[in-house]
């Protein structure tokens, strides 16, 4: 009897999976380099099951952060809306600007804890549960380090990972002692190697939940610095002096092992019969930093240069998607929020107050549609680097420190080589009025923080 009740389940598992609503797993890489995947052509980094999503979905080659660091693009993608709206336009350290408003005055906080994601801001796990969801997140948070702001109070069910932006990789705690690891509001101590810990949840959290549709977020820490190989416990304590302190080898090892908690998560899907209605994307908050390879694009994080803010983005849904399809249409991280809403029928959750700025992108990846023209818009305020940029269609413009206009055709220059900005100059006037508006209409937001 137990033989038949489980070759029915068998059976019946597939039909059951496809009869509801999808689950949603979205992998997010830091700091990783728009070269180094296999299939984005990397050929020392081994990548097997984050190039199976490619092979058997979608593969984007106009991707974007919605910033060229860490908390903006979090933001972006957990609220589906311009970040500049609510005040997060830099990450969330030692290094941020950060100011509040007082009596209608800028005020600084000197407190680098104080601020996170603003609580009228409503996260897209809170849409999803409202929806019927299971919500998991698992890895690194860097949207506030305040137990208000922990992932279990915006809506996710579970969490387990390190709340600050970046953290020794085997004692969990940043350089000056603050301790990051929390499990839900609780610090943990825990051993071992911290992208370990957080692929041995995700995949916990897909064996543990498969009665209700899920939606699953890892934020990887890796391969953010400090660059500290896995199996190597022995590793000093990282020091302020030692944080950037690496090689491309140990780059190398942290991606592998980005690659291999994709490849546990497949398996669990596979495992539970869920895979084919199961959306599983991978991609990066930013372009890659000193030990990544993001050619054939220019410059790095915390840049407006493509390879600041272009990213890997692969996607798999086997009930959905076409298989080996590669996509040139322009996207942003923002677009997976109204993506995945879209999907799990939860638009009504989104308040009338705080329309979404994204995109559902399935319609655009599902059929022989040609990609749509779209503007994305990027800036930089701070002290020491002021930078502004759009992309337009094929153009990209860029002002580097206030200096110059800079315009390039991405179509045929894709590492922004020649400035064709005297050539087009109506363009240039064009995308100008367009940065104006679009920026006019950000400083408009009645929000109380800025982070920069």
């Amino acid at each position: 009897m137990r033989s038949l009740l489980l070759f029915f389940f068998a059976l019946c598992s597939p039909l059951f999976a496809a009869s509801r609503p999808p689950n949603i797993v979205f992998i997010l890489a830091d700091d990783f380099g728009y070269g180094d995947l296999g299939c984005m052509g990397c050929q020392d980094i081994a990548t097997p099951h984050i190039d199976s999503l490619a092979r058997d979905g979608v593969k984007f080659t106009d991707f974007y952060a919605n910033a060229p660091v860490c908390t903006p693009t979090r933001a972006g993608f957990i609220t589906g809306r311009w970040q500049q709206r609510f005040g997060l336009e830099f990450a969330f350290g030692y290094q941020v600007e950060q100011l509040r408003r007082v009596k209608g005055e800028w005020v600084p906080e000197p407190d680098m804890h104080a601020l996170g994601l603003p609580l009228s801001e409503v996260t897209l796990a809170t849409k999803l549960k409202a929806a019927g969801y299971t919500t998991g997140a698992f890895g690194k948070w860097h949207l506030g380090y305040a137990d208000k702001y922990n992932p279990v109070m915006r809506g996710f069910d579970e969490y387990f990972g390190e709340l600050l932006g970046h953290a020794d990789y085997y004692k969990h705690a940043y350089f000056d002692g603050t301790y990051a690891l929390r499990d839900g509001l609780e610090p943990v101590k825990l051993e071992g190697y911290f992208t370990d810990l957080v692929n041995d949840r995700a995949a916990k959290f897909i064996r543990d939940n498969q009665s209700k549709p899920f939606f699953l977020y890892v934020p990887h820490l890796a391969v953010h610095a400090p660059f500290q190989p896995p199996d190597a416990p022995e590793t000093p304590m990282v020091t302020k002096a030692s944080m950037l302190t690496g090689s491309r080898a140990i780059y190398k090892a942290m991606v592998e092992r980005i690659d291999d908690g994709v490849g546990m998560i497949l398996a669990e899907l596979e495992k539970s019969g869920l895979a084919d209605n199961t959306l599983v994307v991978f991609s990066s908050d930013n372009g890659g930093e000193r030990w990544a390879s993001n050619r054939p694009l220019f410059h790095h994080k915390a840049t407006l240069w493509e390879g600041g803010i272009r990213v890997p983005c692969v996607m798999r849904w086997p009930a959905k998607l076409p298989k080996g399809k590669v996509t040139s249409q322009m996207a942003i991280t923002m677009d997976l929020h109204a993506t995945f809403l879209k999907m799990a029928g939860a638009e009504a959750h989104t308040p009338a107050d705080k329309p979404l700025d994204g995109i559902d992108l399935m319609p655009l990846l599902t059929g022989d549609a040609k990609p749509v023209d779209r503007t994305f818009y990027w800036r930089m305020d701070r002290s020491s680097r002021k930078q502004k940029a759009i992309r337009h269609g094929k153009w990209k413009y860029i002002n580097d420190g206030n200096s110059m206009d800079l315009l390039f055709n991405l179509e045929t220059d894709i590492s922004e080589h020649t400035n064709l900005g005297y050539q087009h100059p109506d363009v240039v006037t064009d995308i100008k009025e367009r940065l104006k508006t679009w920026e006019a209409e950000m400083d408009a937001s009645d929000r109380e923080i800025w982070v920069k």
